[in-house]
């Protein structure tokens, strides 16, 4: 596909807290009519049964690494603008890395010394944030890492976390949804001994398959728009899986491992099949569960992932589907922010004879459950409007500081009746309790992204270790993109024991590109 000019500005209205309020009372007063408006939702919409499935699975490619003479295994990403072919007719204007849509799966094991030689080739800045990654915060990837047109930014860490399912996306202060809307975001797929060991499905675009799921809405000429919107920012009516639409996977093993990635930038899915079948979830956000839990839906926010294995007979055909999540909203309200939606996502059809993988594992990694009697902080997190504690983001100051290896509990808090949820930086945490209950199977093992249901308090366990920097900062923030834009998100660093935060530099990339700043003595690695 071939690059273009720069595309014209998505339209990005931003839902404030009186917009919501008298959205809210127009719909209660006109009994729900309102569909396709914007910021009062798009109406229900229902694709079940309707979804034609008539276009392969796309399968990324994995990215090319070659490792250098010094042991480090690099990629190279490349930002660039293109266009693709979505609807019948139309071309439409994309970004992508390394081509039109989307990015290449990165493959890499626990222990590589990883480099990614990030190459902006748009005519606007952007950043790469590594979600889910444990690494330096001059690495991370958020908006003090811009990479302006031209540049190569190239961060490089270690790997020292479980196998995992993580993904890379733009980070850039205010931009985040638009450019995560155009099509930048790719998988990452980290492996360890550990998960080696185990009986899984893990042939990629085989029986381990990336499932990134994404809604859009076009216009009349083919081009994505954001027009329809509700309080979580932009809600499409067509679901892109790995950048098709209507796709079918044929599956050639009786059991399929479906890396499930919720890369939309509002919508929030709950994840099933057509029949109503059980499905073992196997991993969370941050790796693999103690053992697998036995489903029939998984709800999944923007940005979170869940690894899923499904059990299929010779010749048959099933759907992947989203049913109404629930938001823990009013009827009226979860309408206007697609909470009343069913979606078709991906048909799989079994071969005629299919390759037996044997008996899926009973027990897949230990857990160490962290009590909330051992942390030695405790933060606290109200979550309203588009503010965290009644703050806006500045990228000036730092919010939180964090001495490392301490065990800490973060009380994160939704007090408003709509929807939010909560993403740290660099860390996974553990859930001890949600409104005083422990978690369910499904959040018992390692997050680093939750949904926030309203008026619920959630107490999270977390401890940062390794890596240092008294300016160079780490986020949190609700992954509602729309949200963080608007300036729902703080900044912590975590320091030495004993010493206190800088200031945060306004950007901490170099032209050498190495990744590290201009304070590069500030970074340190403790083992």
């Amino acid at each position: 596909m071939t690059g273009e000019p720069r595309p014209s500005r998505l339209r990005r209205p931003r839902a404030t807290l009186a917009a919501l309020t008298i959205a809210a009372a127009s719909a209660l007063a006109i009994a729900g009519g309102l569909a396709a408006c914007s910021l009062v939702g798009g109406g229900t919409i229902d694709t079940a049964g309707k979804v034609p499935f008539d276009r392969p699975l796309a399968i990324p490619p994995i990215a090319v690494a070659k490792t250098d003479a010094t042991g480090e295994k690099v990629v190279g990403l490349t930002a660039e603008a293109g266009t693709s072919s979505f609807l019948p007719g139309r071309r439409t204007t994309t970004w992508g890395f390394d081509g039109a849509y989307l990015g290449p799966t990165i493959v890499a094991n626990r222990g590589d010394r990883l480099r990614v030689n990030v190459k902006n080739d748009l005519a606007e800045a952007t950043t790469v944030h590594w979600h889910g990654m444990h690494l330096p915060a001059a690495m991370d990837g958020g908006p003090h890492q811009v990479v302006d047109p031209g540049e190569t930014w190239s961060p490089h860490w270690r790997i020292d976390q479980p196998a995992a399912t993580l993904w890379y996306h733009p980070h850039l202060h205010g931009e985040t949804e638009r450019h995560v809307m155009m099509g930048m975001a790719g998988m990452v797929i980290l492996r360890d001994q550990q998960e080696a060991a185990l009986n899984l499905p893990r042939t990629y675009g085989v029986d381990d398959i990336p499932v990134i799921v994404q809604d859009k809405r076009f216009d009349a000429q083919g081009q994505f728009t954001d027009s329809t919107r509700g309080f979580i920012g932009a809600i499409g009516d067509t679901l892109l899986v790995n950048g098709t639409v209507g796709p079918y996977l044929d599956v050639t093993t009786d059991v399929v491992r479906l890396r499930l990635l919720n890369a939309s930038p509002a919508r929030v899915y709950d994840f099933g099949f057509s029949d109503g079948r059980t499905f073992d979830m196997i991993a969370s956000d941050g790796g693999l569960l103690a053992k697998p839990a036995p489903l029939r839906g998984i709800r999944l926010s923007p940005g979170e992932r869940a690894e899923v294995l499904v059990r299929l007979t010779p010749g048959e055909k099933v759907s992947l589907r989203s049913t109404k999540p629930d938001l823990g909203l009013d009827g009226v309200t979860s309408g206007m922010n697609a909470g009343n939606d069913t979606l078709d996502v991906l048909q799989l059809r079994a071969g005629a004879t299919l390759r037996p993988l044997g008996a899926m594992p009973t027990v897949l990694a230990p857990l160490e459950r962290w009590s909330l009697g051992a942390a030695s902080v405790t933060r606290t997190f109200d979550l309203s409007g588009h503010s965290i504690n009644e703050q806006k983001m500045d990228m000036g100051r730092i919010d939180e500081t964090v001495e490392v290896g301490t065990l800490e509990q973060w009380v994160v808090t939704n007090s408003m009746h709509a929807p939010h949820s909560f993403h740290v930086h660099d860390v996974q945490f553990q859930i001890a309790n949600i409104g005083g209950s422990p978690p369910p199977p499904e959040l018992a093992g390692w997050k680093d992204t939750v949904y926030l249901p309203p008026q619920t308090e959630f107490r999270l366990l977390m401890r940062f270790t390794d890596y240092t920097s008294r300016t160079v900062p780490y986020m949190y923030h609700c992954h509602l993109l729309t949200h963080e834009d608007a300036g729902m998100m703080g900044q912590f660093v975590v320091v030495k024991h004993g010493q206190k935060a800088g200031t945060p530099p306004a950007d901490t990339t170099t032209p050498t590109g190495d990744g590290r700043g201009p304070r590069n003595q500030e970074i340190h690695h403790e083992h």
